[in-house]
């Protein structure tokens, strides 16, 4: 019930002209540099996913750097804008599906997942994903994660932010890098970090911030 309750809402908050004032707010547009900074840390992309598009604001950063890109969410009129703003680009892949059972025919070289995981209804289905996520990632390939902190999402009726599940993604994958993003209200304090796959060569940059 609750995973419905957040699937109207993300409908709802989705008809606005800029949901989330992903375009128009300069948090969000520093957020999205920054993720495209860690997203873009190994060079171009051959082959990644972004799980959860809202309107297309950072699909359309991101874009450009991939030969490949497959672009999922769970909401119809997600992808559909998206689609509209990208022009149907002929190197990306749409589809509506869910992050717990989206099942690609090859793995992923990177996987962005940033203020998605949260929607999910509670830490079962959280870890569910990120076991998910870890089938789809190529061996030593990159998973950026980005997401309001524990104490926000929490005030937003989730059952958890970026520290609890930063702490999953840490069971899983190998951490590289974090970094904070933080604006003026208590709401804009997300954190972003980029994860290895456990298999393949060692990442050198292995700074974490």
């Amino acid at each position: 019930m609750m995973q419905d309750n957040n699937h109207r809402l993300l409908d709802v908050e989705l008809a606005a002209d800029d949901p989330w004032l992903l375009d128009a707010n300069p948090f969000e547009r520093e957020r999205h540099a920054q993720m495209l900074r860690l997203s873009l840390s190994q060079g171009s992309v051959t082959n990644a996913l972004e799980v959860g598009c809202a309107a297309g604001a950072f699909t359309e950063r991101l874009a450009p750097h991939c030969q490949r890109l497959t672009v999922i969410d769970v909401a119809p009129r997600a992808i559909a804008r998206t689609r509209q703003r990208l022009k149907e680009a002929p190197h990306i892949t749409w589809a509506v599906a869910d992050v717990q059972q989206f099942s690609p025919e090859e793995p992923f070289d990177l996987i962005v997942v940033a203020e998605v995981l949260y929607y999910l209804n509670g830490l079962a289905e959280m870890r569910a994903a990120i076991r998910n996520l870890a089938r789809m990632l190529a061996p030593g390939g990159h998973l950026i994660f980005g997401s309001a902190r524990d104490a926000a999402c929490r005030r937003w009726g989730h059952a958890a932010g970026a520290e609890t599940v930063m702490a999953m993604l840490n069971e899983t994958f190998i951490a590289v890098d974090h970094l904070q993003c933080q604006g003026e209200t208590p709401n804009q304090d997300c954190l972003l970090a980029r994860f290895r796959s456990p298999v393949g060569p060692p990442d050198e940059s292995n700074c974490l911030h």
